[in-house]
């Protein structure tokens, strides 16, 4: 039966899926945005830590004011309505919610949310990406000895990848390469909140009308979220990570099929089965048209003449040799998909996107050259940007994970390009993401203490 007919049944039978988000920002606002058109599902709690912005986003998005005013959880699930407060803790102890949205953007406090969640019996639909890029597989096995659900959340893009793997596993193609696009030119890597709106086209007029983060939007542009992204969909897929980072080749959207193949056959790639980023600009700076820039795409290959044929006889677009195909979607509408993933948890009791195993993490890198005594701010600052890695190359480093930091204090130099070791910083050892990390990492070493140049060698954490 369909998501849409169970959520269907679940309205006819006044029994609906009932949902505590935590965090009611950009992406909180546009799930809310799609809540009251969306059958058997009941937004019971949210938590923020500024209830009065979150209240103004909840008019922004069309919600009536008095909606959002039960004076607490209990008569929200009783009258219908929703309570929205600061308690993030009573939210995911409520013992009749059953799906939190971990909606803050913010990876140690999600971590902990997370796991508070999974330890009151609430499957977990988490936003929050970075904190599934830190210590994602220990999240999935954390959840699988609760017996709930944790899941990437449709309308990211790491989730939307995931969907287009499985579909083409499902099919019986090996998938040859797998990712999103992005605009990209390789100096964007230094890129601060200074200079982020000229990089992207707009004024800081236009950026502050819009109140545009430029911390989260410099983020995307500087390589770390693509990179936060591309380590969900290794982790969740088994895809394989580029040995040097991503090469982010540029491609219009019927070149993908050529680009997205191994180096051997003309493409850009190691080897088959690999994550990749497509950029939409040349690398003299010119908008390539058709681009993918805002999308996602799976390149697959045909093993036989008969599936070549087929590609040739239905007009599938394909590279000049017949064999590599793309499927893509050119958009992602983020915030409004993720009912989607919470109606697979809750109704199917299946995640849209989970990590298996360990293969690829983010390292943060500097930005410029660094002192001694400088403090890290972390993902978008000034200070350092996030690259992908193997999970192995990394470990091998002793990377510090971009998650970590913001807020690390140098204790030596690092040199511009260099990557960060968690020997270069004094930490805060205090969160709960700390200790998930640290837990993570000891059962990497226990299982595969040699990485191979280049290779990850996958540690298989999330099994009971």
């Amino acid at each position: 039966m369909s998501l849409h007919a169970q959520l269907m049944q679940r309205a006819a039978a006044a029994r609906p899926v009932r949902v505590g988000l935590i965090g009611a920002g950009k992406f909180g606002a546009m799930y809310l945005a799609q809540v009251p058109r969306t059958p058997g599902v009941h937004v019971a709690g949210i938590a923020d830590l500024a209830p009065d912005a979150a209240r103004r986003n909840l008019a922004r998005v069309g919600w009536p004011a008095e909606v959002a005013q039960a004076p607490s959880l209990d008569a929200a699930l009783r009258e219908r309505r929703t309570h929205l407060g600061d308690d993030w803790r009573a939210l995911v102890r409520h013992p009749a919610i059953d799906v939190i949205v971990e909606c803050t953007g913010a990876p140690l406090a999600a971590v902990e949310h997370c796991l508070e969640a999974f330890a009151h019996g609430k499957h977990v639909v988490n936003v929050t990406v970075e904190a599934d890029a830190l210590c994602g597989p220990m999240l999935a096995a954390r959840a699988q000895q609760a017996g709930v659900v944790y899941s990437l959340a449709f309308g990211d893009q790491p989730a939307l990848i995931c969907d287009l793997v499985d579909w083409a596993r499902a099919c019986g193609f090996p998938v040859v390469a797998a990712g999103r696009g992005h605009k990209w030119l390789p100096h964007y890597c230094e890129s601060t909140p200074d200079t982020v709106w000229e990089y992207y086209g707009l004024t800081p007029e236009q950026a502050a009308r819009g109140g545009l983060n430029p911390k989260m939007f410099n983020s995307f542009l500087d390589g770390s979220k693509p990179s936060i992204e591309c380590t969900a969909v290794a982790n969740a897929t088994g895809l394989a990570v580029p040995g040097g980072g991503l090469l982010y080749p540029p491609a219009s959207i019927a070149d993908i099929p050529s680009v997205t193949r191994p180096r051997s056959d003309g493409g850009v790639l190691e080897r088959k089965g690999m994550v990749e980023v497509i950029s939409s600009l040349e690398a003299d700076g010119r908008p390539i048209p058709y681009d993918i820039r805002m999308g996602v795409w799976v390149t697959v290959e045909a093993e036989t003449d008969y599936i070549r044929h087929c590609f040739e006889e239905y007009n599938a677009h394909t590279d000049d040799s017949g064999r590599y195909f793309t499927l893509y979607k050119r958009w992602h509408l983020i915030g409004l998909e993720v009912g989607v993933s919470v109606a697979s948890v809750a109704l199917r009791g299946e995640a849209t996107g989970v990590a298996q195993a360990w293969h690829a993490d983010v390292a943060a890198t500097a930005k410029r050259d660094l002192r001694a005594g400088e403090v890290l701010d972390g993902e978008g600052g000034y200070t350092v940007w996030g690259k992908l890695l193997p999970a192995a190359a990394s470990r091998a480093l002793r990377a510090l994970p971009l998650a970590l930091a913001h807020g690390a204090v140098l204790q030596r130099a690092v040199a511009k390009g260099d990557t960060v070791r968690v020997d270069d910083v004094a930490l805060d050892t205090a969160s709960s993401a700390f200790a998930l990390r640290r837990e993570m990492e000891q059962r990497f070493d226990a299982t595969a203490p040699a990485a191979a140049a280049g290779r990850a060698t996958p540690t298989d954490i999330a099994a009971p």
